[in-house]
């Protein structure tokens, strides 16, 4: 029984291992959707767009308000749609609800970003 617990630990140590520069696979990867993201595919005049993809609860709620917030903050409009029909979530391909869709990229799934999170992202995105 020693070895299956044992074996487990070494499994954790290798998802947390980090490169040189310190970072995780999980911030590399999150940092490669930003990467692909851009600008979100906004032209010139274009209102950048935020979708938040829910069924109604109350963390769906909190995330939506937190976005107003984040937003409320940005020098450039931003559009909010929330979103709770399941099968316009269902094309964005996403599993884990409340969902943060910026210029049509899932960037967030099943999670309740604060407000000063959701600004960290999207000027990470060089959208705020």
């Amino acid at each position: 029984m020693g070895l299956f617990g044992k074996k487990k630990e070494n499994k954790e140590e290798a998802v947390k291992a980090k490169c040189s520069c310190g970072k995780t696979a999980a911030d590399t990867v999150q940092e490669e959707k930003l990467r692909i993201v851009g600008k979100a595919g906004l032209k010139t005049g274009d209102v950048l767009t935020i979708k938040i993809l829910g069924s109604g609860c109350k963390n769906c709620q909190t995330l939506l308000q937190n976005t107003k917030d984040a937003v409320s903050a940005m020098s450039d409009p931003a559009k909010i749609e929330y979103i709770t029909d399941m099968k316009e979530i269902a094309k964005y391909g996403v599993m884990r609800m409340p969902a943060l869709v910026v210029g049509e990229q899932v960037v967030s799934m099943g999670k309740v970003l604060k407000a000063s999170d959701i600004q960290k992202l999207l000027n990470k995105l060089g959208l705020a």
